[in-house]
């Protein structure tokens, strides 16, 4: 991960922040929800499909954000399907340069906190964070029995969300 290397800069002290937010089971665990949601992979592109071989849609140069992907349009990348211009606001908040699995962890944390959903997550409390994080990933949903904000684009029900996000460690309200 490229970072600024000015520890006293406001960007260091967001990505430090970030890291300790990182850090913390809901969080871990409501990342990892995404994922699955998103259908993401570290390495994926806007149309790679898990498991397929010699995957074109895949890359493996991590030093910036990869850009298109199928149809040569739409932006979405990595685990969590960040399209460029959020990398790249995302990544100035903290002074991040690359497009690393770490670095797309704490650009997708930062994104939680710039839509004001990191605290709901603290708490546990599903609902109210997946109400501003359908927002930003259309494959989510905006609480329980609703759908995702974007149709005909499809999105996770709730409990499967929910289930995924308690299997990977995160706590209710």
């Amino acid at each position: 991960m490229t970072t600024s290397t000015s520890s006293s800069t406001p960007e260091a002290r967001r990505l430090l922040e970030n890291r300790a937010l990182l850090r913390h089971p809901n969080m871990q665990a409501f990342l990892k929800a995404i994922a699955l949601a998103e259908g993401g992979g570290y390495d994926f592109r806007y149309g790679a499909v898990h498991g397929r071989r010699n995957d074109p849609w895949r890359f493996s140069d991590y030093s910036t954000h990869p850009g298109p992907g199928r149809g040569g349009k739409v932006t979405a990348a990595g685990m969590y399907q960040i399209t460029r211009p959020t990398w790249r606001e995302m990544g100035a908040k903290m002074g991040l340069r690359d497009f690393s699995p770490a670095t797309q962890d704490l650009a997708a944390v930062e994104i939680l906190r710039t839509i004001g959903a990191d605290a709901d997550i603290l708490r546990g409390d599903l609902e109210a964070a997946l109400d501003k994080a359908s927002r930003r990933w259309a494959a989510l949903p905006r609480g329980k029995g609703r759908t995702g904000r974007y149709p005909p684009q499809p999105s996770i029900a709730f409990d499967t969300f929910a289930a995924h996000y308690r299997t990977a460690g995160g706590t209710l309200a």
